[in-house]
């Protein structure tokens, strides 16, 4: 209503992988990963680093995802652990858990999992989305 104002992660994309394009295996990277085809094996980035991943709404990943930034439009079936950020588009399907520190979902997204908080060095031990109470907010 109001447009969008919010500042997006900016990583320059270093790979591409085309709408036509299927890769089987792994896929570790540094920098900027999009995704519009489709992948069947683990997509990773070292975790001290400010890696992007983003998979389009056609892509497809059939594997897990172990990325600091993600911003997910299309289909993963497997686990997300997204040390800093997670953003899952309106379209985006979800089979497998998300490992999140920072979680944003579209209306629409749709996830087959469970939620987990996996905080910063320093903070408590992770929390199941179930097992948050009020008592978290005071």
């Amino acid at each position: 209503m109001w447009g969008n104002t919010r500042k997006k992660k900016s990583t320059k994309i270093d790979t591409l992988v085309g709408e036509n394009t299927e890769l089987t295996g792994d896929v570790n990277f540094v920098g900027g990963l999009h995704v519009d085809g489709i992948v069947k094996g683990n997509i990773s980035a070292d975790t001290d680093t400010n890696s992007l991943f983003s998979l389009s709404e056609q892509g497809t990943i059939e594997g897990e995802i172990n990325v600091p930034y993600n911003v997910i439009d299309g289909t993963v079936i497997g686990n997300i652990y997204g040390s800093k950020h997670v953003e899952l588009e309106a379209k985006s399907r979800i089979t497998g858990d998300v490992y999140y520190n920072l979680l944003e979902i579209a209306s629409g997204a749709q996830i087959s999992g469970r939620l987990v908080h996996t905080p910063d060095a320093g903070e408590a031990e992770p929390k199941l989305i179930d097992d948050i109470t009020s008592d978290d907010y005071n």
